[in-house]
């Protein structure tokens, strides 16, 4: 996800997608371990990165409240 689309998200879309792409991840972890090569390699790595991005959002979002 791009930081755009990532600023213009309500704090409950942020959880929801947090949630999903880590639902998403887990299966790809899961893939690995079983010894499957996933379809893209370098996707797991942006994955972490995103929920990276949209965890800072959510915190700043946060403190703007406060």
């Amino acid at each position: 996800m791009k930081a755009k689309d990532i600023h213009s998200l309500s704090p409950e879309d942020i959880k929801k997608k947090i949630e999903e792409i880590k639902r998403e991840l887990m299966k790809q972890n899961a893939q690995i371990a079983s010894g499957t090569v996933p379809t893209s390699p370098g996707q797991v790595r942006e994955m972490k990165k995103t929920v990276a991005r949209l965890v800072t959002e959510l915190n700043q979002k946060e403190r703007n409240k406060a």
